[in-house]
């Protein structure tokens, strides 16, 4: 058996969120349940706030999808006719933008002490990334041993997993900018105060005092990265944020 997990980034034709959210909800999760391997599948949307608010967000939701396979040259294409119900219904946007990218996981979610297991998810992000040709271990050891652990440390912040693309896509394939998966999973009621000390530990000017190490040279520059608030199943996250420490030190939160 094999963690395998497929994103799914569409904008949803005007007038039919309702439509696409009761679909998505109902006859889609039925039909998914039906699947072999299928372990869940979660929606979000975009948010407002961004870690790098230059990169383009051109995908207003984000579906994901997660399977634990016996044979995924068998079963990753079963999920294509699922996702193509909606297509057809006409409930996608005809905009070019649809992407559907499904990539193995090195693992599953990599915890920190701020994951409060009993909540649910606010949200996730994702990172599309890429190693620089040549020095994959490089920046396998990097994120395993270093960058994942100084990210889902940072308050709201709560767990990891990354991953790599499969050779077994799902119809429509379109060119996928990142070899590399990074999906950060939020628990926090304040994205934004996430965001800033997120940056603030990476340029060391944190009120914690925690400073992020310099960023990997085997980790590309070619890389998009997105943020996603959770719309289906349990949505509103009102625990504050998910920080194992002494929030006190920030001026804000204490």
């Amino acid at each position: 058996m094999a963690l395998y997990t497929t994103i799914h980034l569409h904008n949803v034709a005007a007038g039919r969120d309702a439509d696409y959210a009761a679909w998505f909800d109902g006859t889609h999760r039925a039909a998914l349940a039906q699947l072999r391997g299928f372990t869940s599948a979660e929606r979000y949307e975009v948010t407002p706030q961004q870690m790098m608010p230059d990169i383009p967000q051109p995908w207003r939701f984000l579906s994901v999808y997660d399977f634990d396979l016996p044979d995924p040259a068998i079963d990753i294409p079963a999920l294509g006719p699922l996702v193509a119900d909606a297509r057809d219904a006409g409930m996608i946007a005809d905009d070019e933008t649809e992407r559907l990218y499904t990539y193995r996981l090195f693992a599953d979610w990599k915890a920190s002490p701020n994951w409060q297991q009993s909540e649910p998810f606010s949200g996730v992000s994702i990172i599309l990334a890429n190693y620089v040709p040549g020095r994959r271990e490089e920046y396998q050891t990097y994120y395993e041993n270093v960058h994942s652990v100084e990210v889902i440390n940072v308050p709201g912040h709560v767990a990891m997993k990354r991953g790599e693309l499969s050779p077994i896509q799902i119809e429509p394939r379109r060119f996928c900018p990142g070899d590399q998966l990074v999906m950060c999973a939020q628990q926090t009621d304040d994205l934004p105060f996430t965001l800033r000390d997120f940056s603030a530990r990476a340029g060391g000017r944190s009120p914690s005092g925690i400073a992020m190490q310099p960023r990997s040279s085997s980790a590309s520059i070619a890389r998009t990265v997105h943020y996603f608030s959770k719309v289906s199943g349990s949505r509103f996250w009102s625990g504050g944020i998910a920080y194992a420490g002494d929030l006190s030190v920030y001026p804000d939160k204490g």
